[in-house]
């Protein structure tokens, strides 16, 4: 299998901002600045969850996702910050500026992070090494802000790269090394592997990008089903995915966890109402309608269920939006339920005219997304 990567070498750069939501708020705020902050949830009542953490507190263990009551064990002198989405929105505007200094050819994934085609950059500077210094400086000060930068030939390497020196770091991996240096890697690093994946390949002798590259293509297939092929792939450094500025909007919707278990389904509706209208307002956004709802339902226990109905014609009003939710949530015998998360999602698009052409995600916010 060869690399086609090898015909048109690409120059990528993978952009993560450091501990984004806490360094904003650490710079906004004296009071905030070497201290251990978590940006998410209070611990009180059922407790919320992390967002982020500065790296104060991840020396103690606290990390994105943690519940923040576990958060507040780990570090009891925590301090427990809401998120300002305005305030992070407005800086990620600043970085998109920047950005497009050098190219257009920008994917944003998240509100702390991108991938930058600057094979051909606007100012004809050549190095990607050099680009992504100048970027980094320019978000040092401009924003008061530091980022991590991987530079390599493809996407996944460059994102792994990112990662190896953070905070402020910038890590190369050429083309004559990215085998070496995939062999190498433990398979808990490799994107896209989880906890459970990691914990099967171990289970299986396969610590390393060298022990899995031992493995055929169709025994990685047998063992991981698709995501066998990708590794078959990655572990050799191919990569061919480009990046991708106008990615097309696969689905739209919102979530909602709850302070406390909703109990009643009076309760729960008004809260699907809240919901539906922030999925309505994303939809006339974008000029959106869906032929498929679909409802998320997160009981006590952590269960997750879905249920969904598709229409023979788009749809995007209110109305239809929140009839059919509350229609999905009684088909689930709601009553004497203990439900600490609602969503809803709309897909199966009809006609996409994104407005300003930004790409919305249900659950993350895109990095130029600017609704809340």
């Amino acid at each position: 299998m060869e690399n086609k990567t090898n015909s048109i070498q690409r120059k990528i750069i993978h952009i993560d901002m450091d501990a984004f939501y806490a360094s904003v708020e650490q710079r906004d705020n004296p009071m905030y600045r070497g201290k251990a902050i978590a940006v998410g949830g209070s611990p009180e009542g059922r407790g919320g969850v992390v967002a982020t953490a500065s790296y104060e507190a991840r020396k103690f263990g606290v990390r994105s996702a943690m519940p923040s009551k576990r958060a507040l064990q780990l570090c009891p002198e925590l301090l427990f910050v809401r998120p300002r989405f305005d305030a992070y929105k407005e800086v990620s505007r600043h970085i998109r500026e920047i950005f497009g200094r050098y190219t257009d050819l920008i994917e944003p994934l998240s509100l702390d992070e991108a991938y930058l085609d600057v094979t051909a950059d606007k100012q004809n500077i050549g190095s990607a090494i050099e680009i992504a210094k100048l970027i980094k400086q320019a978000i040092r000060e401009e924003l008061q802000l530091t980022a991590s930068a991987g530079v390599s030939i493809n996407k996944f390497v460059a994102k792994i790269a990112s990662d190896l020196n953070k905070p402020d770091g910038l890590t190369f991996i050429g083309p004559s090394s990215i085998e070496s240096f995939m062999e190498q890697l433990p398979v808990e690093k490799f994107h896209g592997v989880g906890k459970v994946t990691a914990d099967k390949m171990k289970k299986m002798g396969l610590f390393t990008g060298a022990d899995l590259k031992k493995l055929s293509e169709q025994e990685l297939k047998n063992h991981f089903g698709k995501a066998g092929t990708f590794y078959y792939r990655i572990v050799r450094g191919i990569d061919d995915r480009e990046v991708q500025p106008h990615r097309e909007t696969k689905s739209l919707g919102a979530e909602d966890t709850f302070p406390y278990d909703l109990t009643l389904v009076a309760d729960m509706e008004i809260e699907l109402e809240k919901i539906a209208k922030t999925v309505y307002d994303r939809l006339q956004r974008y000029n959106l309608k869906g032929r498929t709802i679909t409802l998320k339902i997160k009981y006590s226990d952590f269960k997750q269920i879905t249920r969904n109905q598709s229409f023979p014609f788009p749809v995007g009003d209110m109305e239809t939006i929140i009839n059919t939710a509350k229609q999905l949530l009684a088909a689930t015998w709601p009553e004497d339920k203990r439900i600490r998360l609602l969503g809803i999602t709309l897909s199966n698009f009809g006609e996409i005219t994104p407005i300003g052409d930004k790409p919305d995600h249900p659950g993350q916010l895109s990095l130029f997304d600017f609704e809340e």
